[in-house]
């Protein structure tokens, strides 16, 4: 077994069911429990800006002002990012979506590690589901970095979870042949899925350094 990837174990259908019928796979202890984790680091990040959203608008209500815990200063500033149009992007505050999505992934954590098998339309659904995830994140970034103009530290959080969720639900589908993909990227998967969730979050943190290098080398 590689110790650079989570692993993931394929069984087939029940004794007792049709030959014919859909296969049916399951996930390892390891692939559960980072849907666990992951689940939980993005709830947990929903729940505290859910919080802070309503201190914010009661303190509006109020006449009064609150500052959120995670503003430290111009750049890192979680209070301008929940006060832009962009942190409602549905109508809604964003964390209340994250609440709802986030306690999924960890539902579907849970079932894994009960030993629970599904069909492939029910992983090429959830996979679909962290796919929205990780380009809605894609979007609040580039609001976040260029027209907001600060950082929300809870945001992130819920912004790195999401993408090593992504990209190891895609990982374990390719591997599982409910995603079609030639041989070499199966197998790059198989043993190297780290590496991209690794670069993605790179690449995300070398904006946030570029995008404020006067800030942070004054």
């Amino acid at each position: 077994m590689s110790k650079t990837t989570v692993k993931d174990v394929s069984t087939e259908s029940p004794s007792g069911s049709s030959p014919a019928g859909p296969r049916t796979v399951g996930g390892s202890r390891a692939f559960a429990v980072l849907l666990l984790i992951t689940g939980a680091a993005g709830l947990l990040a929903a729940w505290v800006i859910t919080i802070d959203k309503f201190k914010l608008l009661e303190a509006k209500v109020a006449g009064t002002t609150f500052t959120p815990g995670c503003s430290l200063n111009p750049v890192v500033s979680c209070g301008s990012v929940m006060e832009s149009k962009q942190a409602a992007a549905f109508g809604f505050p964003n964390p209340m979506l994250g609440l709802v999505a986030y306690g999924i992934v960890i539902c579907v954590g849970m079932t894994l590690l009960a030993r629970a098998r599904f069909p492939r339309w029910y992983w090429l659904t959830f996979n679909a589901g962290t796919l929205f995830g990780v380009a809605f994140c894609t979007w609040l970034q580039f609001q976040s970095l260029y027209r907001i103009n600060a950082l929300c530290l809870w945001c992130s959080l819920a912004w790195v979870a999401t993408i090593v969720m992504f990209w190891y639900v895609t990982s374990f589908n390719v591997r599982n042949d409910f995603l079609p993909a030639p041989r070499w990227l199966k197998g790059f998967f198989g043993e190297f899925t780290w590496v991209v969730p690794v670069l993605h979050i790179g690449i995300i943190g070398m904006l946030i350094l570029t995008r404020w290098w006067d800030f942070w080398t004054s």
